[in-house]
């Protein structure tokens, strides 16, 4: 990254881990009458902002840096959201309408006898976490390594990873799978003891999802900045070139690919608590698409620039959808387009422009300026 990246990355850091105590304190200590209170329902927002952020700089990390353009991040979100939301609902326990200790209310109503292998286990919360980034990394270990040392590449692998995501999304259709059909999970109670709608939990949420965010990119700087990013980078640019100089490229592909779905997972883990449900519509090939761009908009490459554009086209989408709902989609195309004809390198470029060049003088004519002579 260059020394002007790194400096912006540093004042997001800031600005995140600011975020991760103030908000809190605004939203908890001060009046709800305060002009500087901030209501649940916007924590709650925020937070979930923050979580589609991470997902973002995930998808940036292979994108950006390794040329591959997953479009099937969003089954590793909603992959890790179910992980969360299976924990959740055996939280519940008697407090359903079925009042039944072991088996959640769909499993009750579908007249299932007993509780699914998959779902053992999730009455531990770190068997829990466990599972939010072992499940998605586990799949993207199994998908890249089939993947990878085919050289499936470009567009091909753009549609393969959209195809498993959308064959996921059509088996957690199904009620007989056991999470819950159509309806997906819902009516979480509370996590580790703290009930999920009161303000204290909303806050600690949010705090934790800024947290996650730092530590996101934190993860994801260090990678690009070590040897192994500076590999991954030559593979995107010239990846014969590094299988000729002897590289395993297939390895190198993999390794970025599953650390980025284990973020994707843990976005989603995040993600569900804070809006109460997750259910299959979140492995929609649609969601996918609008991760990238998110990543587009922002600044492919620069990771600040893809938690950026999560951030503000999701704060766009809100008001579009309030003010213009069946023009939202119209919006969010023409958005894409003028990204990709007029900003390139997304929002993030019109801060990394280059500073203009020294205009030519009498005594330092034009030519030698361009030829990079000393004056």
């Amino acid at each position: 990254m260059s020394p002007q990246l790194d400096r912006i990355g540093l004042v997001f850091v800031v600005l995140l881990a600011l975020a991760a105590v103030v908000v809190p304190v605004l939203a908890l200590a001060t009046p709800a009458d305060s002009p500087f209170n901030i209501p649940p329902y916007l924590v709650q927002l925020l937070g979930k902002y923050l979580c589609y952020a991470i997902l973002a700089v995930a998808l940036d990390l292979v994108w950006g840096y390794c040329g591959i353009l997953s479009l099937g991040h969003g089954a590793f979100f909603a992959l890790g959201g179910y992980a969360m939301g299976m924990y959740l609902m055996r939280q519940i326990g008697t407090r359903g309408v079925y009042a039944n200790p072991i088996l959640p209310d769909f499993m009750v109503f579908l007249n299932w006898k007993a509780l699914p292998v998959a779902w053992w286990g999730f009455d531990s919360f770190p068997y829990a976490m466990l599972m939010v980034a072992l499940v998605p990394g586990l799949l993207a270990l199994a998908f890249g390594w089939f993947a990878f040392r085919s050289r499936v590449t470009g567009v091909y692998l753009s549609i393969i990873t959209q195809a498993m995501t959308f064959a996921l999304f059509k088996e957690f259709f199904r009620n007989d799978f056991g999470f819950g059909g159509n309806n997906g999970l819902t009516d979480f109670k509370d996590l580790l003891g703290f009930p999920l709608q009161s303000s204290a939990a909303k806050a600690a949420l949010f705090s934790a999802s800024a947290i996650a965010l730092i530590l996101a990119y934190g993860a994801a700087r260090l990678i690009i900045g070590s040897k192994y990013g500076k590999a991954l980078t030559a593979v995107r640019d010239a990846e014969s070139r590094m299988r000729f100089l002897g590289y395993r490229v297939e390895n190198l592909k993999l390794f970025a690919f599953v650390v980025s779905a284990v973020m994707a997972g843990i976005a989603g883990a995040l993600y569900v608590p804070q809006v109460g449900i997750i259910n299959p519509s979140e492995f929609a090939p649609a969601n996918s698409i609008e991760a990238a761009i998110w990543v587009a908009v922002g600044g492919r490459g620069t990771l600040v620039g893809a938690a950026i554009g999560a951030i503000s086209v999701n704060f766009a989408k809100t008001w579009f959808t309030g003010a213009f709902p069946e023009f939202w989609l119209y919006g969010l195309g023409a958005l894409f387009v003028l990204v990709t004809l007029f900003l390139p390198k997304g929002l993030l470029g019109l801060l990394l422009r280059p500073r203009r060049e020294r205009a030519p003088t009498p005594e330092t004519p034009a030519l030698a300026i361009e030829e990079g002579a000393d004056p």
